[in-house]
């Protein structure tokens, strides 16, 4: 072999060798680029998962009370796909312990628990007290003794309904209400009390290997700075899982005036207009609760008052009228929204409707889709944890909840 005929075979080789390592290389290059694709780096991780988790239905949670004592509802009324949690008012508290209200309570719990068959990660809760039975919360808060057997009562009944976890409605903690025991001592006890029961429920959850889905413990708050002062929320919050503040009955039948009862915001045009639900959001959270524990109230039912005087269609007028009241919203759209004399209006700036009736001088204040899609929208800014409301009968038509899932659920 000459040396020409060696330096062409020596190229030959060398061609070869890059080919086989031009090809060796892209096909770890696929490789590698295969292996990113399918094994994200930990912040995309964090990313997909944050827009996996952000449209989940659990994101945001819708509540909804169901009153024991309305008779004849049954599953096929209930929509539970568009509910996260149901909280079923109420049980009452008997020689400080928890204990059923209703006859009806045991069959109600079983219709209750059908509608698991459509959405299973519905989750069921007892409502215990309420405006009219919260009479002996002081007791059953009052010594270390009578907290034990308060939760272990409550977590009995729990069990006792295959429910999910254990909502207090203590209205009226150190100060009177419907004919309530209180104490000064309440504020501390409250707290004592939410410690017991968080101890017992999670106890009660490694028992059932619920670790991952552990019993959960809520209250209701009132939406008055009177409430926060007689309780502890700053130190409370910690057994919580979320708390439903109750953004609603700023103006009720006892109050002079004819004015919201679920705005959103105060009208500042208006000499008085009483509280609103952002004030009362704002106070939670200056009272050290975290803004994602929080859960906005909303009403399912309007207040009316009659002998309104005339000015400004009634709102926020006074009304020395006898005959005050509430109607379901179902009612509303039938009878009353724009229909036989009454009138809607809006309330821009307390992003409110009402309705009104000058022949009658006849004024109602609810909350309706408008109302609750600002509602929605200040949920999202703020950080909410979700919306509460009252009551679910209140509207089969399903209008406000589903207002509710589209804002929330649908577009979070």
């Amino acid at each position: 072999m000459n040396r020409s005929s060696a330096i062409i075979i020596f190229s030959k080789k060398i061609m070869l060798r890059k080919s086989i390592y031009l090809k060796t290389l892209f096909l770890m290059l696929c490789a590698f680029a295969l292996l990113i694709l399918s094994h994200p780096t930990e912040s995309s991780a964090k990313d997909n998962n944050t827009v996996v988790s952000h449209n989940q239905p659990q994101e945001y949670k819708i509540i909804g009370y169901v009153a024991g004592w309305r008779q004849g509802w049954t599953s096929a009324d209930i929509d539970a796909g568009k509910l996260t949690h149901i909280n079923y008012a109420f049980a009452d508290i008997v020689d400080g312990r928890v204990t059923e209200l209703n006859e009806n309570d045991t069959y109600n719990f079983q219709v209750l628990d059908s509608l698991r068959i459509e959405n299973p990660a519905l989750k069921l809760l007892i409502s215990v007290g309420g405006w009219t039975r919260s009479t002996y919360f002081s007791d059953a808060a009052l010594t270390q003794e009578s907290r034990y057997i308060f939760a272990k009562s409550a977590v009995d009944f729990m069990l006792r309904h295959n429910l999910d976890g254990v909502d207090l409605d203590w209205e009226y903690p150190g100060h009177p209400g419907a004919g309530n025991v209180y104490r000064k001592v309440d504020k501390q006890n409250f707290t004592l009390m939410l410690k017991e029961l968080r101890r017992q429920l999670d106890e009660q959850s490694a028992a059932d290997n619920r670790t991952d889905n552990p019993y959960l413990l809520t209250i209701a708050t009132g939406a008055s700075k009177g409430f926060l002062e007689n309780t502890e929320m700053h130190l409370a919050h910690q057994y919580l899982d979320f708390i439903n503040v109750m953004t609603y009955d700023y103006h009720t039948g006892g109050s002079p005036v004819a004015g919201h009862h679920a705005n959103l915001y105060p009208n500042q045009s208006v000499h008085f207009t009483g509280p609103s639900a952002d004030q009362s959001i704002q106070w939670h959270i200056d009272a050290g609760i975290p803004s994602e524990k929080l859960v906005l109230g909303v009403a399912f039912y309007g207040r009316y008052w009659t002998g309104v005087r005339t000015e400004n269609n009634g709102i926020y007028q006074f009304a020395p009228g006898s005959d005050r009241g509430t109607y379901r919203f179902d009612e509303l759209r039938d009878n009353y929204i724009n229909k036989h004399g009454f009138k809607r209006y809006w309330d821009e700036e307390a992003k409110a409707p009402f309705l009104w009736n000058a022949a009658e001088q006849k004024l109602i204040s609810y909350d309706d889709e408008e109302s609750i899609r600002h509602k929605s929208h200040y949920i999202k800014a703020r950080g909410l944890g979700g919306a509460m409301f009252w009551e679910y009968s209140n509207n089969f038509g399903l209008e406000l909840l589903d207002a509710l899932y589209h804002e929330l659920i649908l577009n979070p």
